[in-house]
């Protein structure tokens, strides 16, 4: 991954401070600008459904720092499921996680048994999770229909001061969202 504009401190604390707080950030990832919030809380989730005017069966993804601040879901998995999914990461892939124990609040799972989990290597994405203490949601920061953003501006002529916190940063050069890999089937699903 390119060398990115790292975040500062206090901008990092801010976002996490509205994460926590049951806010909506927006903020760059692999290759598009994304919406983020804390997924154990409904309220947060439910607004980035309403801003994207998504449906909540879709479900959405999760984005983590590492390895370890996903293992709750890992480690009710067979080994070989485990060692799947973590040979694509850190990195621009998603991998469809089973989540036999229904760890993962139905509003962000949607109508599916897996959880869609990306480990992610963009600095925002890896410097927000691990001050955040958790994994956090991760959409496409777009209204339902329309391309996604690709700067900050867009975010803010999307959602119009709709958001508690736009990270600043640059995409980490990917021209397209991650690919969608189902751990289980091995089907690539995007």
């Amino acid at each position: 991954m390119p060398e990115l504009n790292p975040i500062n401190n206090q901008q990092l604390q801010l976002a996490c401070n509205a994460i926590l707080k049951g806010g909506v950030i927006a903020y760059p990832t692999e290759a598009v600008w994304g919406l983020g919030c804390d997924p154990w809380n409904l309220q947060a989730v439910t607004r980035i459904l309403e801003l994207k005017n998504r449906p909540m069966e879709k479900g959405m993804i999760l984005v983590a720092a590492s390895v370890e601040q996903i293992r709750f879901l890992l480690d009710p998995l067979p080994e070989a499921l485990q060692n799947e999914a973590r040979r694509h990461w850190p990195g621009p892939v998603t991998c469809l996680l089973p989540d036999v124990n229904k760890q993962i609040p139905d509003w962000v799972r949607g109508s599916h048994n897996s959880i869609a989990v990306r480990v992610s290597e963009h600095p925002v994405v890896k410097a927000l999770c691990a001050v955040a203490g958790m994994p956090l949601v991760s959409t496409s920061c777009n209204p339902a229909g329309q391309e996604p953003a690709l700067n900050a501006q867009q975010v803010r002529e999307y959602f119009k001061g709709q958001i508690d916190q736009i990270v600043p940063g640059a995409l980490g050069g990917n021209q397209k969202p991650s690919r969608i890999i189902d751990i289980v089937s091995g089907k690539q699903l995007r």
